[in-house]
């Protein structure tokens, strides 16, 4: 297959308000070009209806009918995000018959993990139907499910596409690629068949509820707060007794799984600090327990922009932290390009998620395709 022009969606659990949106031109193989890519804001009313969402999400945990707003929610999602997609393709000089597929992640509302004896549950609003009659143009949507259903984590589904990203780069096993959202994911390959990639623990998420919960806005801009105050190492020492963090591989995260409530008890800026450190200290953790720990990591995702977390990394993550931008990435770009690459894998039936990131039987053809 020649590559095409496709665009990625990505929104994260952490609700920063900003829709991702990228064009990729690929064959769900290699990447021939990095096309244009933005932040677009939802509007404060889809920002408020997606967090009373969330908050009813958590309350229906996958028992019984589903919260009515779930509906509501979906719709006006899906509707924003369609624009989004329209206003960068034409901004990128390009009309709807130019994009070959939209990958359209939606917003997860909930995520559990399977247990022994339970398979997992996921739910990510976003009707893909419904933006190709808008756009007019093929959509690929419900990357998660079907793994999901085969016994599988469901996440994370990045891997295949870091892997590409690294072997582009030509690097090989000493790096990886970690993404800090709302939650933290790594992705190790060797360059071949082997890949790994799983969830590491909390991110910005508990950080950003932690800043959010003392009324001092969405985050720890810049890490100046955790900049400010004293890791408790008591406390730290005590989280990273969790037993996640030493647990094998495949293993995956709901955002909520580590909360804010981690640094109770604690100043504003100690929280910070220590929420900051637990985080930096679980990559270490997760570092340990791949093939071969690799000696960099390269950073995507917001949580890079904070110096303090990246400074923590090195220090208690025991590794070279880079941004994604050393390797030429994009770094706040790679999720929504990460859709874009899958949607192209979607279309072509070639699997997105494998047994060694997301514990699936077997490698799956995920997704579903709109008509």
């Amino acid at each position: 297959m020649e590559p095409i022009w496709a665009v990625g969606l990505m929104t994260g659990t952490v609700l920063d308000g900003n829709i991702d949106v990228a064009l990729l031109k690929t064959d769900g193989e290699t990447i021939e070009q990095f096309g244009r890519y933005t932040l677009a804001p939802y509007p404060q009313s889809i920002r408020d209806l997606l967090e009373q969402t969330l908050a009813e999400a958590r309350v229906w945990n996958f028992e019984g009918p589903e919260p009515a707003i779930f509906a509501q929610a979906e719709a006006a999602l899906t509707r924003a995000q369609a624009e989004a997609v329209r206003t960068l393709v034409v901004d990128a000089e390009l009309s709807p018959g130019e994009i070959g597929i939209v990958g359209f992640h939606g917003q997860t509302v909930l995520h559990r993990a399977p247990q022994p004896g339970r398979i997992g549950a996921t739910r990510q609003l976003g009707d893909g139907q419904l933006m190709a009659d808008i756009l007019g143009v093929r959509v690929a949507y419900d990357f998660r499910s079907t793994d999901v259903r085969a016994g599988g984590q469901g996440a994370p589904l990045a891997a295949v596409y870091h892997a590409a990203l690294l072997k582009g780069a030509g690097q090989n096993e000493t790096s990886a690629v970690l993404n800090l959202g709302g939650v933290a994911n790594i992705t190790w390959s060797d360059g071949g068949d082997g890949l790994v990639a799983f969830d590491t623990g909390p991110a910005n998420a508990p950080i950003n509820d932690w800043v959010k919960s003392h009324g001092l806005g969405d985050m720890d801009l810049d890490g100046r707060l955790a900049a400010a105050g004293t890791v408790n190492e008591e406390r730290l020492s005590q989280l990273l007794e969790h037993p996640y963090l030493s647990a094998r591989f495949p293993k995956s995260l709901d955002r909520f799984d580590f909360g804010a409530a981690m640094a109770d008890g604690l100043s504003l800026e100690d929280g910070a600090a220590t929420l900051t450190a637990f985080t930096a200290s679980a990559v270490g953790r997760a570092l340990d327990l791949l093939p071969t720990r690799p000696r960099r990591v390269f950073v995507s995702g917001g949580g890079r922009h904070n110096p303090t977390l990246m400074q923590m990394l090195h220090t208690r993550g025991r590794v070279e932290v880079r941004p994604a931008e050393d390797l030429g990435w994009r770094g706040d770009a790679v999720e929504a390009e990460c859709f874009a690459f899958l949607a192209v894998r979607v279309l072509r039936g070639l699997p997105i998620s494998f047994p060694t990131t997301t514990g699936a039987p077997r490698p799956m053809i995920g997704g579903r395709l709109s008509a």
